[in-house]
């Protein structure tokens, strides 16, 4: 077991409060009309969500926990991401995390008998675009202003301004700006 996951319970309050957040999920949130960003950014601040100003969360995004979501400003979790945030995860400010990708913060201990529940943080640096259909699993650190490739599986941290590609993600080459001629990574 990597030596950033732990072992986690889940309580009765934790349990409760889930079960109250997947009321509101079902009833309030997934049934908006895709243009009202504001009241799913209400919704998931109502329970215990950081959410920045101008941030996107889509009606089809699943959030597990939103008081484990930290959503920088104007970032977007889209269609059909799956924000399985049993420990804390970060979006930074304009990240993006396009549409069927997977952000998982859990596993489970297979080396221990009774198989208990780990977790790891996720964290996602500023200007970060995950592409479609993307997993990420618990643990990781995408460095500001990453690219992570469709279809890609991601075990382990991306450098800044690195583009990552492939199952496991491997880095592929340094992220360049138009309005630059020079690659952004810092050295």
């Amino acid at each position: 077991m990597p030596a950033k996951l732990r072992t986690k319970h889940l309580t009765l309050v934790s349990r409760l409060t889930r079960a109250a957040w997947n009321l509101v999920w079902l009833l309030l949130y997934r049934p908006s009309p895709i243009p009202l960003h504001g009241w799913r950014r209400f919704l998931l601040r109502l329970f215990g969500a950081k959410v920045g100003q101008g941030a996107h969360p889509y009606p089809s995004a699943k959030v597990w926990a939103p008081w484990n979501l930290d959503m920088g400003d104007h970032s977007c979790l889209s269609h059909h991401v799956d924000c399985y945030c049993v420990d804390r995860i970060t979006l930074g400010a304009h990240t993006t995390v396009s549409q069927y990708s997977f952000l998982c913060t859990a596993s489970h201990d297979y080396t221990e008998p009774t198989m208990p529940l780990t977790t790891a943080p996720i964290a996602l640096g500023d200007h970060v675009w995950v592409t479609a259909d993307v997993f990420i699993a618990p643990g990781v650190t995408v460095g500001e202003g990453a690219v992570i490739t469709a279809r890609s599986s991601v075990f382990h941290d991306i450098e800044p301004w690195m583009v990552a590609a492939g199952n496991p993600a491997r880095l592929v080459k340094p992220r360049l700006l138009r309005s630059t001629t020079r690659a952004v990574q810092e050295s």
